[in-house]
């Protein structure tokens, strides 16, 4: 079962069990989806997914970051539940060691010297580590692999 075929039998799920807050986010996913299917004319396969998802999880992050420091504890909670209905839908996360030892590897790989080849290896380092890892992460030991 692919994952937006998953994501689809649990919105009938949460719709059965009127869980709102899993049906909203649930909802909210697959409209993503639909969009981007319907603005670059393709089928969403999973590896597509799980960076709408990843996308839709730094947006809900964002969020909760604006709305704590407006003192709206209540949207901010709103917001970490969506984020938690989210991550169901994400592979297993890379540690931040093994983050770093395959960022030296493509370091290593490419010859990269310094911070001047940071576009480079970001180039590479999302083709083979999108999904499995926090790009946030990536970029920071990206930076200390080639500071040093």
């Amino acid at each position: 079962m692919s994952l937006k075929d998953q994501v689809t039998e649990d919105m009938k799920n949460a719709m059965r069990a009127k869980d709102s807050v899993r049906l909203g986010t649930i909802r909210l996913l697959l409209a993503a989806v639909k969009q981007k299917e319907v603005d670059e004319r393709v089928v969403v396969d999973d590896t597509m997914m799980v960076g709408i998802v990843d996308k839709l999880i730094k947006q809900r992050k964002d969020s909760v970051t604006a709305y704590v420091q407006a003192q709206r504890q209540d949207l901010a909670d709103k917001e970490s539940d969506e984020i938690k209905v989210l991550q169901a839908y994400l592979p297993q996360r890379l540690s931040a060691e093994e983050i770093a030892t395959a960022v030296a590897a493509i370091v290593n790989t490419l010859g990269a010297k310094g911070p001047g080849d940071m576009g480079k290896v970001m180039g590479a380092v999302k083709t083979q580590l999108a999904g499995k890892a926090d790009m946030g992460l990536v970029s920071q030991a990206v930076k200390a692999a080639l500071a040093g």
